[in-house]
């Protein structure tokens, strides 16, 4: 399979692969699979082709007609393409040499100048009578090259089921089928990766009839044998991948921290405000046992937004300090981070004063540390950190620079998806001594199993699923404001009314703007819309800013206080305009996406995103969770100019309707291409997986992760599988592997 392409087809053709489609080995080519399946009738003669049959013929256009159908006046060839747009009829008379058949193809004139007397092609399609003419009425069309006209040559293309592949003007489908075939008739036996007892326990073929089948398929029945066969051989390898590097987290050292009786977890537990739910004590419970075990918990925490991650979260960092340890809480912005350390500070109160006048006698310290603080600032948090005086250090990626040491890091949480890799992984290991420290991975994105399993495959996964009681309702509406200009007005309207009743207001915005020194200077008006693939023409004007919307609502809603945040402003900026917020001191906030997670701020209310369109699902469900925090309902606006039928609209339309974020996680996913789903499409990098769907096959990735997890229980370096070893190793150097980097 590694042997080199040109070795079969020739450097001529072997370079095209190469150029094209970055092709160089016969391996890499007989998994360049067919994307779909042309269903074709059998190859018939002329003189047995009977009315209704689904038929296949071979012959050479004998005569082209093409006649428009208003005026009844045959085109010449020459004037074809001033009719594409017309209602014609274009009639290819074709002979098997003894015999003719009719062609008819309605509105393709442009036929007329492919399909020239002499021509050898295919067709197929139903045999229909027309005025006692037998014919192919929008019959299917291969054309064939003179080297493709042997008896042979001309069966094999007429089968009843033909591969069409991702190809390319330079690299058409049939040469990459015809190299294809001329590998398979000149291949040996293939050693197969996956282990017969396994093929035979699952009832899969075997790689060298796999091949055959998914190429050159005689019936559906086969291409889809060979499908499964290679779908759980993608799965098997992507899983065996995560079972190694979840043996290799298990073989790891890590010093227990079991939960201590009568420490700050109880205190703190004593002081909520609240009863927790039965699944926050379910994952705590969960988490306090990964945490005693004498090796690195790695661990993801999804929830809805308001779910409660963050008391969870707390109750495991405080659980470490109990048993003598630190924990870190990794952020990934300032305004993030920053709020983090109000929240925990204002949920613990007096548990965070240690040394302080006032504070606990069982108590500790949140320290905060960012890229922004000032030298002196910084150096506190530093001296806190290395002292073990703070338990517990809220900060952005600033934490794992070289400069900052900790006491004794037990505990890393990382918010909102935020993986480590291998870099960082070491980088904080080396500040936990000789052990690794536990791993939680918080997030407010439901994540589907399928993906959980392939994405975050080597954590163990817990859900929250209930929100805490308490918690108000969110309405959501979509605001056509191009269609209904009105209805933007009355959004604005709707802010005010909110605000004169003592709540607060969000606005969020695509993007800053700053960029321009006056927003007028800008293509488009602020109530002009940005067309979308069901618009008009013309260039889409830039997506709303931040900057913009200040200027209008200094006219609109001039008489409240409304203050800008985003992330250029200076770390002391936003952090004044955040606690203003907070206090109350501002009615709206206009503000990028640096408000999308963990800001709280229950007296908020309301929240209008402008140009919505411009936004994820998931986003946009992470938005709103912003409102709706207290005792008020929460209102969201969802400001568009997409047309109705764009797929744009479709997707605000579906937040509108469900507050459900695992119902939108579905959406949001179901939507994607995989390449997105797995986080590869961004890199430009191709995903390993070619028919394996993460949303689509759970049952075969779920049987795979048994499979791979029985391997490697046994055989951890899969020394008896040495087949399946060289293609784990082969995806691990893959570029297209990426995804399972993050991990």
């Amino acid at each position: 399979m590694d042997r080199k392409l040109r070795d079969f087809v020739g450097a001529k053709t072997a370079k095209t692969f190469s150029d094209v489609l970055g092709i160089e080995t016969v391996g890499e080519l007989l998994r360049h699979y067919p994307r779909r399946y042309l269903k074709k009738g059998e190859l018939t003669p002329f003189d047995e082709l009977e009315v209704g049959d689904q038929a296949t013929v071979s012959g050479r256009v004998k005569k082209v007609t093409v006649r428009s159908l208003d005026s009844k006046q045959e085109i010449r060839p020459d004037e074809v393409n001033k009719y594409r747009r017309h209602k014609t009829i274009t009639k290819v008379v074709v002979t098997d040499g003894r015999n003719d058949l009719e062609l008819a193809f309605f509105n393709q004139p442009w036929l007329a100048n492919k399909l020239t007397a002499g021509t050898a092609a295919l067709f197929w399609g139903e045999v229909t009578m027309f005025r006692d003419i037998m014919q192919l009425k929008g019959p299917g069309t291969e054309i064939l090259d003179e080297e493709d006209l042997s008896e042979e040559e001309i069966e094999r293309r007429a089968k009843p089921f033909r591969p069409l592949y991702p190809a390319s003007a330079k690299l058409p489908t049939a040469t990459i089928e015809r190299s294809i075939k001329i590998v398979l008739d000149n291949l040996d036996e293939l050693d197969d990766p996956i282990p017969e007892l396994i093929r035979k326990k699952e009832k899969l073929i075997g790689l060298r009839e796999a091949l055959q089948k998914v190429h050159l398929p005689e019936t559906e029945k086969d291409w889809e044998v060979a499908q499964k066969r290679f779908r759980f051989e993608e799965a098997l390898v992507m899983q065996t991948i995560l079972a190694q590097r979840r043996a290799v987290t298990d073989a790891l050292k890590a010093v227990p921290r079991p939960r201590a009786e009568g420490g700050l977890l109880d205190d703190f537990d004593a002081r909520l405000p609240f009863k927790l739910t039965e699944g926050q004590a379910e994952v705590g419970e969960e988490i306090f046992a990964d945490l005693a075990r004498p090796h690195p918990m790695h661990r993801l925490l999804q929830g809805e937004v308001g779910s409660g991650k963050t008391v969870v979260a707390l109750r495991a960092m405080l659980s470490v300090v109990d048993a003598g340890g630190q924990a870190v809480l990794l952020a990934p912005t300032e305004v993030l981070a920053t709020q983090h350390h109000k929240t925990l500070t204002k949920m613990l109160g007096e548990l965070a004063e240690q040394g302080m006048l006032g504070g606990a006698e069982r108590a500790t310290r949140v320290g905060l540390l960012t890229g922004s603080l000032n030298a002196a600032s910084r150096r506190t948090a530093m001296l806190d950190a290395a002292s073990g005086s703070a338990g517990i250090v809220v900060g952005t990626h600033a934490l794992l620079e070289d400069k900052v040491q900790f006491a004794d890091l037990s505990l890393v949480v990382v918010d909102e998806q935020h993986r480590f890799g291998v870099e960082q992984r070491a980088a904080l290991s080396q500040k936990s001594g000789d052990a690794t420290p536990h791993v939680l991975v918080m997030t407010a994105t439901p994540i589907p199993r399928t993906v959980a399993m392939t994405v975050f495959g080597d954590l163990a996964v817990s859900t929250l699923t209930e929100l805490p009681a308490g918690r108000s309702p969110i309405k959501s509406s979509v605001v056509p404001a191009k269609e209904r200009p009105a209805w933007l007005e009355r959004a604005w309207e709707r802010v005010r009314e909110e605000v004169q009743k003592g709540h607060q207001a969000y606005v969020v915005c695509p993007r800053i703007g700053d960029e321009v020194k006056n927003a007028a200077d800008e293509e488009g008006e602020f109530a002009a819309g940005a067309e979308d693939e069901a618009g008009a023409k013309g260039k889409p004007r830039p997506a709303i800013s931040v900057i913009q919307v200040a200027e209008v609502l200094e006219q609109v809603l001039g008489d409240l206080r409304v203050e800008i945040l985003h992330g250029r402003l200076p770390a002391d900026e936003k952090d004044s305009v955040m606690s203003r917020f907070a206090a109350g001191e501002i009615d709206v906030l206009i503000a990028t996406t640096v408000i999308e997670v963990g800001v709280d701020v229950p007296n908020a209310s309301t929240m209008v995103v402008m140009d919505a369109d411009r936004f994820g699902i998931s986003q946009l469900h992470q938005l709103r969770g912003r409102v709706g925090r207290g005792k008020v309902p929460g209102l969201c606006l969802l400001v568009t100019d997409s047309w109705p039928a764009s797929a744009s609209r479709g997707r605000l339309d579906a937040v509108a309707s469900t507050t459900d974020g695992f119902e939108l996680s579905r959406i949001d996913l179901e939507n994607r291409r995989e390449g997105d789903v797995l986080g590869v499409a961004q890199s430009g990098r191709r995903t390993s997986l070619k028919l394996l769907s993460v949303l689509r096959d759970e049952e075969i990735i779920l049987t795979a992760r048994h499979v791979a997890n029985s391997l490697i229980s046994v055989d951890p370096e899969l020394t008896d599988y040495p087949v399946l070893r060289s293609f784990v190793r082969s995806a691990l150097e893959s570029e297209a592997t990426d995804y399972l980097e993050k991990t």
